[in-house]
């Protein structure tokens, strides 16, 4: 008897299914988990009480706008509710900007290292991906607008990027946006803003505001500590907005979620808590990483991303079994090609100490 199967839409199979970073250490030990860019200090009080609360109407479908948390992210940064759009974390925004705006026959633009979910988002929506060299690890806006054709319906730059920690100054967005064609969505990522602390950096709301065609991306689950609770949110233009609340779930936040999102954002202290520990700590990590001998590229985020030297023992793979079995877990990032590198996340003083103690027992030979 001959059978078939159905068959995926073209370009699913093309896709390499997102790993994402570990969270066990080998053995019993308790990890030092710096593998996922989280804060060290976790979630606001606050948060965590509305959460608690929330527990009591768990039979009642959520609100489906998100109105009480949009309304606090419109107050936060002096925004338009209406234009703000919040999903399952900004992932599932990315892939709902594809939905709406890629199809076949399309091209879509992201950077050489840039975050994986977007190579997926295009290939799921049957487009064509096309990849922009960067430079020095940062994105280079020429390399970009050269690769615009009649074709390019998207580009996604992920401000700072992930994994290399890098950024552009918002001269060069805007150089960049000038230099699309006004049917091209720019989506710009910015995942890791508020760690940002350069005076000539902006997350890209003044530009959403005052195009048709920008949208910025930003998640809850790094600097506010919510990363199991799944908050992105969109700032939009108004006919982008429309477009996303067309096609997004018609409750694709979790009531928890929206009452701890709403506040976390009102907490501003405990944000510049989590600010201010790793403006202390990221120098601190950075300057041993060197002094082991490692090279480190510039970061203005929560992690850094540091280079094994060319060597067939102490490489990157070799250094991250060892730290495993030291109950120390960072990120292997071959898949964003870097094969001899490994990130890791600015964590507590104590995880921070540990890992930087394992690694300088790694190229004393303990492996």
């Amino acid at each position: 008897m001959v059978t078939t199967a159905p068959i995926a839409r073209p370009g699913i199979l093309s896709i390499e299914a997102y790993v994402p970073g570990e969270s066990k250490a080998l053995g019993n030990v308790k990890p030092a988990k710096l593998s996922s860019n989280e804060t060290p200090l976790g979630p606001s009080p606050h948060a965590i009480a509305a959460f608690q609360a929330a527990a009591s109407e768990l039979e009642r479908y959520p609100d489906g706008q998100a109105t009480l948390l949009r309304n606090a992210l419109a107050r936060r940064y002096g925004l338009d509710a209406a234009r703000i759009v919040c999903g399952s974390g900004s992932d599932e925004l990315l892939g709902l900007l594809a939905r709406g705006y890629l199809g076949p026959g399309d091209e879509a633009i992201y950077t050489e290292h840039g975050f994986l979910v977007y190579r997926i988002a295009i290939l799921t929506n049957g487009a064509t991906p096309i990849v922009a060299p960067e430079h020095g690890l940062k994105t280079d806006v020429d390399a970009i607008l050269e690769r615009v054709t009649p074709r390019t319906r998207v580009v996604f730059v992920a401000n700072p990027n992930n994994p290399t920690g890098t950024y552009i100054p918002i001269d060069e967005v805007r150089r960049l946006r000038a230099g699309l064609r006004d049917d091209i969505l720019l989506v710009l990522d910015a995942a890791y803003a508020e760690y940002v602390s350069r005076n000539d950096y902006e997350a890209g709301l003044e530009l959403v505001a005052t195009t048709t065609n920008t949208v910025m991306t930003r998640t809850f689950s790094k600097i506010h500590g919510l990363a199991a609770l799944r908050i992105g949110w969109a700032y939009c233009p108004a006919n982008v907005a429309d477009v996303l609340n067309r096609i997004r779930g018609p409750f694709n936040l979790s009531a928890p979620a929206i009452a701890s999102g709403a506040a976390a954002i009102e907490d501003i202290e405990h944000m510049e808590r989590a600010k201010h520990h790793n403006d202390e700590w990221l120098p601190w990590v950075v300057d041993e990483l060197t002094k082991l001998g490692f090279d480190v590229t510039p970061s203005v985020t929560n992690f850094v991303l540091f280079h094994f030297k060319d060597d067939a023992v102490k490489t990157a793979s070799a250094a991250d079994e060892y730290l495993k079995s030291q109950g120390v877990i960072v990120r292997k990032v071959g898949a964003y090609g870097f094969p001899n590198a490994l990130r890791m996340t600015i964590g507590s003083e104590a995880d921070n100490k540990r890992a930087i103690a394992a690694l300088a027992q790694f190229l004393k030979g303990a492996a």
